[in-house]
């Protein structure tokens, strides 16, 4: 399909810098079938679902991935999207044409890297030195990668530390939040609890490639980053058993919705799942995995508005986010909610 198609003006005030505060107090847009758009707050999720459906977290936990630093006179800036091993990630490297095969870039804290190979898409392997746990190097040397959106207009700060990561947040790795879950509270799941309305985890690590706008004029010419997830065979048991007991599967952000179709057989049954997936989801896709998506709004011409123009449809989608835009919805990672239920 033409990316034109997935195109949309997008006033750039309504670009959320902050999250709402407390986090349920987020608006949520309800995109229901064909019927009319409801507006509610994130808060209200419990009498939005019925008793024996389950909203599915991802658990991962943002890394201090952002990285700044020198090769000799070079100032070199890397973000981290993709473990390989212990001591290797794949990065996105500014200033990638001053590196070479082999040289040392410095970071703040004693931390430094080698460039170890130059992949194809213009990222980069590197290799970092020493024996201390990566994490703790990053813990020194990074800070929180905020979205371009947001960073091009304010730096990050300390509250980010807290506020770009999810209450549910365990497994590092990850290099960008599984955002509609940044709504979430104690206080809602409790609410959730009691309505009956169940919750289950897997772990997608989100890496930066979510971020990289689609530049080719036709989906089939777009490369997905991988990222790399996993579900238990506990896990997989459970989620086929709501199915199976009339239940609802709702996945919280669209990370979770593409491990879930990633695991997922042609007859709709979920198997466990360790790997890497690179899932493309554009309309003509059928869904097997899942009933319904909470997610925040997404970029003009993005991967996640062509995955939710895949779930309800390109018109209704643009014809929602059109109503979203004069209504004064907050987009994108700190933006408010929509809840989408085909």
């Amino acid at each position: 399909m033409r990316v034109d198609l997935f195109d949309f003006d997008l006033p750039p005030e309504r670009i959320a810098l902050r999250p709402a505060s407390p986090r349920d107090a987020a608006r949520m847009l309800v995109v229901a079938g064909d019927g009319p758009l409801a507006h509610h707050h994130v808060r209200d999720l419990p009498g939005l679902l019925r008793a024996g459906d389950c909203l599915v977290f991802n658990d991962t936990r943002v890394i201090p991935a952002q990285l700044e630093g020198r090769r000799g006179e070079a100032r070199i800036g890397a973000t981290l999207h993709k473990r390989i091993d212990l001591r290797r990630w794949q990065a996105f490297v500014k200033n990638g044409k001053r590196l070479r095969l082999g040289d040392i870039i410095a970071f703040p804290a004693g931390v430094a890297a080698v460039a170890e190979a130059r992949h194809e898409d213009g990222s980069w392997t590197l290799a970092f030195a020493g024996d201390e746990p990566v994490e703790l190097l990053l813990e020194r040397a990074g800070t929180m990668p905020l979205p371009p959106y947001i960073a091009g207009k304010r730096p990050t700060d300390e509250a980010d530390k807290a506020d770009y990561q999810t209450m549910f947040a365990r497994a590092d790795g990850a290099v960008a939040a599984p955002t509609a879950a940044l709504h979430f509270t104690p206080e809602l799941m409790a609410a959730l609890d009691r309505a009956g309305v169940g919750h289950a985890f897997l772990t997608l690590h989100v890496g930066a490639g979510t971020f990289l706008p689609v530049k080719a004029d036709d989906t089939t010419e777009h490369a997905m980053h991988a990222e790399w997830g996993t579900i238990d065979a506990a896990t997989a048991a459970r989620l086929n058993a709501v199915r199976q007991g009339g239940g609802r599967l709702i996945a919280v952000g669209t990370t979770s919705l593409r491990l879930l179709e990633s695991a997922a057989g042609e007859d709709g049954a979920i198997h466990p799942f360790a790997g890497d997936t690179a899932i493309f989801i554009t309309p003509g896709y059928r869904f097997r995995a899942i009933d319904g998506l909470m997610t925040n709004f997404h970029l003009p011409r993005s991967t996640l508005f062509m995955l939710v123009s895949a779930l309800m449809g390109r018109e209704r989608m643009q014809a929602a986010y059109a109503t979203a835009i004069s209504e004064g919805y907050r987009f994108y990672s700190y933006g408010d909610a929509s809840l989408l239920l085909p």
